[in-house]
């Protein structure tokens, strides 16, 4: 036992927990919040988005995963062998995937093309934003089951997960899906903003 009373087992399983949270529900909500409200006002939100989401959040998604692996070894469990781990792994290639999606929409443009879309953005800048949402989601979903059943199976519940951390899980999320929704009430004056720069560059602004 470590001082704190955890098995070697779940101290690995509470710092994975820990990261987890931070890389999904705290580092990704964050990029997408800086890309939704900052894009409004200037024309240089790409880095800061780019570098909370790739050099901030990439670091902690991969020791998250690393920990993950090293506590189902601890466990003597399988790998992937649960719907906790298949969605953590799910969660892993989608954010790689998105991570290439952000590569290749600031590196390829269409302008014919994304003259015809609502916008003026091509199709993977949509599909760049749906899939940014659906990882948060998808880690709203996970993070929940890890705290409210995940954690309770694998350890036979023995250290209950603190309520404390449960009530900042929700305070998190609703403030993520809040300040979201009301983010996109200044997407006519994106648009608009957008519109104006392609005017006057004669280029389509990313």
């Amino acid at each position: 036992m470590s001082e704190s009373g955890l098995s070697p087992f779940e101290s690995t399983a509470r710092i994975h927990a820990h990261l987890g949270f931070f890389a999904f529900l705290i580092g990704l909500p964050l990029g997408i919040l800086i890309s939704r409200y900052l894009r409004t006002f200037i024309n240089h939100w790409f880095w800061p988005h780019a570098i909370v989401n790739f050099l901030f959040t990439g670091p902690l998604v991969f020791a998250t995963i690393a920990l993950g692996h090293q506590a189902v070894q601890k466990s003597g469990g399988r790998h992937f062998d649960d719907v906790h781990e298949q969605v953590g792994l799910a969660l892993l290639l989608l954010y790689l995937l998105q991570v290439f999606l952000g590569v290749f929409i600031h590196s390829v443009k269409f302008p014919s093309l994304n003259a015809r879309i609502p916008g003026g953005r091509s199709p993977q800048n949509y599909l760049h934003a749906i899939l940014g949402l659906t990882i948060v989601l998808l880690a709203c979903w996970q993070t929940h089951y890890g705290l409210w059943y995940e954690w309770a199976k694998a350890t036979g519940n023995a250290h209950p997960v603190n309520w404390r951390c449960k009530h900042f899980w929700l305070g998190i999320v609703v403030a993520f899906w809040a300040l979201y929704v009301v983010g996109l009430g200044l997407l006519p004056r994106q648009y608009k903003q957008e519109a104006q720069g392609r005017t006057e560059k004669g280029k389509v602004l990313v």
